[in-house]
């Protein structure tokens, strides 16, 4: 039985979906696909600079496949600016963090939380509003997916929830220095049991960093690094802990 494919992680949805020689009718064009995750890839290594680890953080996959989905996306693009067909961006097996939100009244155009729903427009008070994200079939999905992240990391600080181990586990204690030699001896300690993150937190401490500038904010719990942006040059922070690894 073949692995499902694990779905990734998209910003925001893209303001256009198609694309064009200058000049040529449409109809005429063959047309080439470059899925979202694809676009993903090139937003975040060609657009925002940032480098394949930092990106595959922000997708939520594992830096190999990061590096074989921007190398096929660029590929596609040699060959669409090469070739003069139609790019189009559609598909992928991904969820969307944030949506994108048009005035079809005003132009206006806002982001939003994907699990926010607006009926009106900030600007116009229109109700005549395009949901980007609901143009590529996405929405519900999308929060459904984050709604489950949720209960299994509940505190949102790279942790599961707690484990269902007895608490009895044994481990080895240390007695008091004594005469100038460490102790020895073997103490009883409450074992909990391994989070559905396997263990794998970053602590609750710590920096966030800029890998471009070097910029530093303390690390806030509960708010991921890679949600914010560098107060000095605009880059997508990371932890600490992951660039000194």
């Amino acid at each position: 039985m073949a692995r499902s494919k694990k779905q990734k992680m998209v910003h925001c949805p893209p303001l256009h979906s198609s694309y064009k020689a200058a000049g040529i009718m449409r109809s005429t064009l063959q047309r080439l696909p470059l899925a979202l995750d694809e676009y993903e890839a090139i937003r975040l290594a060609d657009y925002l600079g940032l480098d394949h680890a930092e990106a595959a953080m922000e997708m939520e996959i594992s830096r190999s496949t990061f590096s074989r989905l921007i190398e096929k996306a660029r590929k596609i693009i040699a060959q669409f600016l090469i070739e003069g067909k139609e790019l189009y961006i559609e598909g992928g097996n991904i969820h969307f963090r944030d949506n994108v939100i048009c005035c079809q009244n005003c132009g206006y155009m806002f982001k939003i939380s994907i699990a926010t729903s607006m009926t009106e427009c900030p600007e116009c008070n229109s109700k005549n509003l395009l949901s980007l994200a609901g143009g590529f079939g996405h929405g519900r999905c999308c929060v459904n997916n984050n709604q489950k992240k949720e209960a299994i990391m509940p505190r949102r600080d790279g942790t599961g929830p707690n484990g269902l181990g007895p608490g009895t586990g044994r481990q080895m204690g240390y007695a008091a220095e004594r005469n100038g030699n460490p102790g020895g001896g073997r103490g009883l300690g409450r074992g909990g049991g391994r989070g559905r993150n396997d263990g794998g937190a970053l602590g609750t401490g710590g920096f966030c960093v800029c890998a471009k500038c070097g910029e530093k904010v303390p690390h806030q719990q509960g708010v991921k690094c890679t949600t914010l942006k560098c107060p000095k040059c605009g880059n997508t922070l990371v932890r600490d802990e992951l660039l000194n690894k």
